[in-house]
């Protein structure tokens, strides 16, 4: 019988008439009552049971703080289907569905923050651990599959080896997440349950939040626990595979069962975590930082009064626990590395200023130019109250001293930049401005030097090219060309040797005159050719084009 109407409590009462077959003298209890937060009854809908059980757990999440909702029983009293649903229905929708859809719904919704949920589903068989989202999950059989390790940290922090963390954006991609585990699952036909779950599963939504700006990150996770099921093995007469399965449930919920109650004794010192991979990966839901609902279902039937009976004993127990939970939040560490080195920075320059230890290595010059800028806006700046902040390294104030110091003694190079390399080379900073002209005439001279270097150069393969287009030329038309461009040289003093000119020299020179109208027209009459120009002048002046070239003058000669 239930009784709901005990505010804030309902209370379950479990009668057990004796059996007149054990005899008069029974002494037997006979009704054993219990108290719990909320009892459903089995016309109960899921929607009821997610906002009264699953909905203020997942706020908390969603808020920053860590949560799991676990569901234990009896073998086929409906852990699963509370935990995950029904297949036959959209509204059999379980907890893990519903819980994936509202807390998307509320991310959403939430615009002042930047979240990431990933999530992750872990499945204990036999006291081994499987990834249910591993991709080669369906390719192969369960015992192929990397297992999954339990790693413990100096903090005693859990960490899980091999199990991967899926991101997940939106409602559709965690729901296909889980579907994916679903099927992986292990389940078997008992003599309880048609299709018994044999394993336990762990379904972990991991959120993170961040404010745009902040250096503060919020983690929070929520565990929702599918746990097999118990059954007596005298009773079920399961043997084979099955028994083993059984046998392993058992031994779990057993030291399942033994954590709670150590962690309900108050002057308890040792918790047995580590007996069993369950309540290792639970550690933090039993007892630790997180808010944990439990859901007891129980198979309300005359053949399983004494399991209904153990169940609520269990969950009584599970209801002293207190845990405490804190907000998870912790600080940006790239943020924090740039706060704490300029921290440190100030306090090193504060120390040295109150001890009067100075720092003998040299100032560099980047920080020597932007010395220099800030004396020239401190200089330039009317406000009588401004002030030049230099910070308190000292080897800066001296800097600035000299350099103020050089500025009222010169004034009239208090525009020139003064002090550009060292502060002991006081004499080459005082150069007067004729003697900087001087050294600027000199340096465009030398300029003006190369560039004319540059273009000799130029010139000279422009006519060894000329030369080899003229050698493929007939002697005739290559006279009538020099003697029409140069009618000064005649063709005797080019051959006699004594007129000093070779007939080398003579066809570099008729290539050369012959050359330079074509480049004076190329350039517009300016022989001062940019880069650029000269590049495209040696382009067009390949060897195939000098030879049309030739041949376009000579016809037009003609």
């Amino acid at each position: 019988s239930v009784d709901d109407e005990e505010d804030p409590l309902s209370s379950l009462e479990i009668t057990v008439p004796h059996d007149l077959a054990d005899g008069f003298v029974n002494n037997k209890r006979e009704t054993y009552k219990f108290k719990f937060q909320k009892i459903f009854d089995q016309e109960a809908k899921q929607d009821v049971v997610f906002d009264t059980i699953a909905k203020p757990v997942a706020e908390c999440v969603l808020a920053g703080y860590n949560g799991t909702i676990f569901a234990y029983g009896q073998t086929g009293s409906g852990k699963t289907f509370t935990i995950t649903g029904g297949a036959e229905r959209y509204s059999d929708r379980g907890i893990i569905p519903r819980t994936l859809s509202y807390i998307f719904d509320q991310l959403q919704k939430d615009s002042s923050k930047v979240y990431t949920t990933h999530v992750s589903y872990l499945e204990i068989y036999n006291e081994c651990g499987y990834d249910l989202l591993d991709p080669r999950h369906e390719a192969s059989r369960l015992e192929d599959l990397p297992k999954v390790t339990i790693m413990e940290d100096s903090d005693q922090n859990i960490h899980l080896k091999n199990l991967s963390l899926q991101q997940a954006t939106n409602e559709e991609e965690a729901l296909n997440l889980l579907f994916l585990g679903d099927t992986n699952r292990m389940i078997a036909e008992t003599p309880m349950n048609q299709a018994s779950s044999r394993s336990h599963c762990i379904f972990t939504i991991h959120i993170s939040s961040k404010e745009p700006g902040s250096a503060t990150i919020r983690r929070s996770k929520l565990h929702l626990v599918d746990l097999a099921g118990s059954e007596r093995v005298a009773k079920t007469g399961v043997g084979g595979h099955l028994l083993t399965e059984a046998k392993y449930i058992n031994l779990s919920l057993h030291y399942l069962e033994q954590v709670i109650i150590a962690l309900a004794e108050k002057n308890r010192s040792h918790i047995p975590y580590r007996n069993s991979m369950m309540t290792s990966v639970l550690r933090d839901s039993l007892g630790g930082n997180c808010m944990t609902a439990m859901i007891a279902t129980l198979s309300i039937d005359k053949r399983n009064i004494d399991e209904s009976i153990s169940t609520c004993r269990f969950s009584q127990r599970v209801a002293l626990i207190k845990n405490e939970a804190v907000l998870n939040e912790e600080i940006d560490p790239r943020l924090m590395i740039v706060q704490l080195k300029k921290e440190i920075q100030d306090l090193k320059d504060e120390l040295e200023l109150v001890t009067g230890k100075q720092r003998t290595s040299e100032l560099s010059q980047e920080e020597l130019l932007q010395l220099d800028e800030l004396i020239e806006t401190f200089l330039s700046d009317n406000d009588p109250d401004s002030s030049l902040d230099v910070g308190a390294d000292m080897r800066k104030i001296k800097y600035c001293f000299i350099h103020m110091k050089q500025l009222v003694k010169h004034p009239t190079t208090s525009d020139k930049k003064l002090l550009s390399q060292d502060i002991s080379e006081e004499e080459d900073t005082n150069k007067g401005p004729g003697e900087e002209e001087l050294e600027k005439l000199k340096d465009l001279l030398q300029q003006r030097d190369n560039e004319i270097n540059i273009l000799v150069n130029m010139l000279k393969k422009e006519k060894k090219k000329a030369q080899d287009a003229l050698f493929q030329l007939n002697a005739t038309s290559a006279c009538s060309t020099v003697l029409e461009q140069s009618p000064s040289i005649n063709l005797e003093d080019r051959q006699s040797p004594s007129s000093g000119f070779s007939l080398k020299e003579a066809k570099d020179f008729s290539s050369s005159v012959h050359r330079l109208p074509f480049l004076s027209r190329q350039t517009g009459g300016k022989m001062s050719l940019g880069c650029q120009e000269a590049f495209e002048v040696f382009k067009r002046d390949h060897a195939d084009s000098i030879t049309i070239e030739d041949n376009k003058q000579l016809l037009k000669q003609r």
